[in-house]
């Protein structure tokens, strides 16, 4: 019989992960040297990550503990793998993780800066948006498709992206983040 503490931990456990996986990943390819040794050291945080699941004291903490975890997992990869040249010392290795944080961070801030201003979209300009960014789109075909040139597309695809680079530095700099 399934135990649902256990599967509502999962599920949450699961959420969190997945959705800061890719910053993971980021992170320990600033880390590590190479991708193979970032997808290996992945694994080892991932099982970290749920094995000390339980100590998490608030899910909102779960970024900076799970970036710990993963640093500290990057440190005993590369200690272990010392007799390699290509292994970065300890210093190094805590100057990178902290700029990776630092990017990371940024990066953050900047994405929920774009969601602010994509919100601010005209119905319109929200859709011409979508349309032009969907997998396997050719502009000169959707332009025909929405009944306009693939010049003035383009045109108006490009006075949307300006604008929206335009709000997002404003609500970076009016969140101290510019």
């Amino acid at each position: 019989m399934p135990d649902n503490d256990n599967d509502e931990s999962h599920d949450l456990f699961l959420r969190l992960y997945v959705e800061h996986e890719e910053a993971l990943r980021c992170f320990l390819l600033t880390l590590l040297p190479g991708r193979e040794e970032a997808r290996e050291v992945m694994q080892g945080v991932a099982m970290v990550l749920w094995r000390k699941f339980s100590s998490l004291s608030s899910p909102s903490n779960f970024r900076p503990w799970a970036f710990g975890v993963a640093r500290m997992q990057a440190l005993t990869f590369n200690r272990d793998r010392q007799r390699d040249r290509l292994v970065f010392d300890e210093e190094v290795l805590a100057l990178l993780a902290d700029e990776a944080d630092h990017e990371a961070d940024a990066h953050a801030a900047e994405r929920a800066a774009l969601d602010e201003c994509l919100g601010k979209l005209d119905p319109a300009q929200r859709k011409l948006l979508e349309a032009a960014y969907e997998p396997g789109t050719r502009i000169d075909e959707l332009a025909v498709t929405m009944g306009r040139t693939p010049m003035s597309f383009y045109k108006a695809l490009h006075r949307i992206r300006l604008a929206l680079m335009d709000c997002t530095q404003r609500v970076l700099t009016r969140e101290g983040m510019a």
